[in-house]
């Protein structure tokens, strides 16, 4: 639609007026005291012509509106209509404002209101009830920014009616109480639940750490009474273990487990007529997993401990990798195949390595499930880091986080088939493993964290980068300039100082042999003296 220009402030005020009465529309301008505000308004397409013909009908409803208000001149009606808009637009401005303000102010201080701040009467206070607490010092920038997300989680908990406390407590203030839970940095999330105490190591999000205090604060093992719950169960969770019999000593070695892991999934049991038909079983009793659309049950020849082998499959088949899950895929002793690529790239190359991981994970599950992790990590900033190394993206790279040893094909991966033999000869031993944690690794990783550090702190800030390490290496510069030029001072006093007890040794060597000749002189002149008196006696007789 065609626009009108713009003409004076009184023009706007009269054009705001000549709007509500369906005369004439043209773009506003005000001034507000942070800067131009435009507001544009279409024109009717009906109302579309020539510049001068908005003119004049611009005119014909000035002089009818002064005709209609009565007032004495043009200029007096298009003051106080412009004055009236001000007024109206700043008092609209300035309400939108307080109301936002106000709504903020009222959230924040509602959340807040779910939060205790928790002191040193927590200690003898906390038993009665099931505390998630957040342990933090006020300097940690992490902990600040958990602040708004621990005040969410506090308004939650509250509004579903959990049991949950949740509360917070400034560990630099009541370290000793800190250190009586085992708080080692900041933040700490803990669950307490009367002598026990849970970590939480998951990510710091609302939903996570919630469902986090749902799973700790119930009971250890839910029971599932019907097939009915059962299949509520395998919606709800995506991975979840389940104990199928009666009293037993696996069910014992299963609680133990399940006290230990209970910080990372869920844990059941039931009857076997409970579980569906499609669970076939061989023995009673039993443990089993379900995931990824199927289940596996534990063998205790092949699996070995049972806590070791709950804590290797609570883990999906398939997942999106990051730093933090890579971190917790280390206790599993399991390697992680994972395709790095670009999600933002959707080339051939990029898709195809991505479906061919997936294919492998999901057809050959039962082959590889018990030694690989699959997943998809998106970029490669994250895996360069971690092999001090640049990888070509896409590739593909096995991982090996318990030891930091890691496997690279030296070709692309075109097909599923191509996965499957990079995978057995790995397994076989035919591939040979890279990095590591020998000495000589830790050493490149102490000078490669080094460089990335630096590099990093010259690329945010180029001017602090030069002051950090300027200062301490101009300081260095002058200490090591004084320390020589004190050696050098000393030497050359040492050496004047040997100099001239040499001088003092020759000069008294001299006056000794003076010494020496000046008694022989005498003794030869008196020789000398002697002889014509003895030739005289000798004459005269």
């Amino acid at each position: 639609m065609p626009m009108c220009k713009s003409h004076g402030h009184g023009d706007s005020a009269l054009i705001v007026c000549g709007m509500v009465f369906g005369v004439y529309t043209e773009e506003i301008t005000g001034i507000r005291e942070k800067g131009k505000i435009r507001i544009s308004i279409p024109i009717p397409k009906k109302m579309a012509c020539k510049k001068e013909k908005w003119d004049e009908s611009g005119s014909i409803f000035k002089k009818k509106l002064c005709d209609l208000l009565a007032f004495p001149s043009m200029v007096a009606c298009r003051m106080y209509i412009k004055h009236l808009t001000y007024l109206c637009f700043f008092i609209t401005c300035a309400l939108v404002r307080f109301n936002e303000v106000f709504v903020f102010l009222l959230e924040m201080a509602f959340c807040k209101g779910y939060v205790e701040d928790l002191d040193e009467s927590f200690k003898d206070n906390r038993k009665d009830d099931i505390w998630l607490v957040d342990f933090y010092a006020p300097w940690c920038g992490h902990c600040k920014k958990l602040e708004p997300i621990w005040n969410e989680v506090g308004l939650e908990m509250k509004n579903i009616g959990s049991p949950v406390k949740v509360g917070k407590m400034d560990a630099t203030s009541y370290s000793s109480i800190a250190s009586e839970f085992g708080v080692r940095g900041y933040p700490t999330i803990k669950l307490l639940k009367g002598d026990l105490a849970y970590n939480y190591r998951g990510p710091r999000t609302k939903d996570d750490i919630i469902e986090f205090a749902h799973r700790v604060s119930g009971a250890l093992i839910r029971p599932l009474p019907s097939q009915q719950m059962f299949e509520h169960v395998r919606k709800r969770h995506r991975v979840f273990f389940v104990y199928i019999g009666g009293e037993s000593t696996l069910k014992e070695k299963y609680i133990d487990a399940a006290s230990e892991l209970i910080v990372y999934t869920y844990f059941f049991s039931a009857s076997e007529e409970v579980v569906p038909e499609y669970v076939t079983l061989k023995e009673m009793p039993a443990v089993l997993v379900f995931k990824d659309e199927t289940y596996f049950v534990y063998d205790e020849y092949e699996d070995g401990d049972l806590s070791s082998w709950i804590n290797r499959e609570r883990f999906q088949n398939y997942l999106t990798m990051d730093g933090f899950l890579l971190y917790e895929l280390g206790d599993t002793g399991k390697l992680v195949a994972i395709a790095v690529i670009d999600e933002k790239n959707t080339s051939i190359e990029h898709t195809r390595l991505k479906s061919i991981i997936q294919e492998v994970a999901r057809d050959y599950r039962d082959q590889f499930h018990r030694d690989f992790q699959f997943g998809l990590m998106d970029g490669n900033d994250y895996i360069n880091t971690l092999l001090m190394d640049e990888l070509t993206v896409p590739t593909v790279v096995v991982l090996n986080t318990s030891n930091q040893q890691y496997f690279l094909l030296d070709r692309q991966i075109k097909n599923t088939e191509d996965m499957v033999q990079f995978i057995n000869s790995i397994l076989d031993g035919t591939v040979e493993a890279q990095g590591g944690d020998s000495i000589l690794q830790r050493l490149k990783r102490m000078a490669f964290d080094a460089k990335s550090t630096v590099v990093s702190i010259f690329k945010s800030s180029p001017i602090m980068g030069c002051f950090l390490f300027g200062l301490p290496l101009g300081v260095i510069s002058i200490m090591c300039y004084g320390i020589y030029t004190a050696d050098t001072d000393g030497g050359y006093i040492e050496e004047r100082y040997e100099v001239s007890k040499s001088e003092t040794e020759s000069q008294e060597a001299t006056e000794e042999s003076r010494e020496l000749q000046e008694p022989r002189s005498e003794q030869s002149l008196i020789s000398a003296r002697q002889e014509p008196k003895d030739v005289l006696e000798k004459k005269t007789d």
